[in-house]
């Protein structure tokens, strides 16, 4: 029997159930050290799944529960940037040294179907400092919008709101 998969994301810890193969996509060597930097630059989304069902999970977490976003591209697009940029990735990290990284590429391009998550999670109450700034609705939409091609139905959760994901998360000090 497998053990189930935790990863860890800044104050957030994600299961996976049994039999998933999860990585941290953006802390890959391939990425870091060889395809990061190449073409004026590429992004990641934080996790790589794949499903015991044959489907490629896309995860990016933002937690702005202690931190604002600063950034100035919208979220959506910023997410469709990682999304596009990690499929990309997997394609080139076909070539990648490291054993681990080379299998789950593999596998992933040997998917049958990919979908794209956004873990978001904000301040539970608005204050200046600190506001809840996005509607979890209007994300999901302009992310269907722009990743119908990829994921037709991107999944937008928070702690509160698990929507359709087959993984636990819970918050950590």
């Amino acid at each position: 029997m497998q053990n189930k998969t935790c990863i860890q994301e800044g104050r957030l810890l994600f299961e996976f159930p049994d039999g998933w193969d999860v990585s941290k996509y953006d802390q890959w060597s391939f990425y870091k050290n060889r395809f990061k930097d190449c073409c004026n630059g590429n992004k990641g989304v934080d996790f790589l799944a794949c499903s015991s069902d044959n489907c490629l999970w896309l995860i990016e977490v933002k937690d702005y529960r202690s931190d604002r976003r600063t950034k100035e591209i919208y979220l959506w697009d910023e997410v469709a940037l990682k999304t596009r940029d990690t499929l990309a990735g997997l394609v080139a990290a076909k070539m990648a040294t490291d054993h681990s990284e080379h299998s789950l590429a593999q596998k992933s391009l040997m998917t049958e179907k990919i979908r794209v998550v956004l873990h978001l999670e904000q301040p539970a109450t608005h204050s200046k400092l600190f506001p809840r700034v996005f509607d979890l609705s209007k994300v999901r939409q302009k992310l269907r919008q722009i990743l119908k091609p990829i994921d037709a139905h991107p999944i937008v959760t928070d702690l509160q709101n698990p929507n359709m994901v087959c993984w636990s998360v819970s918050s950590v000090s």
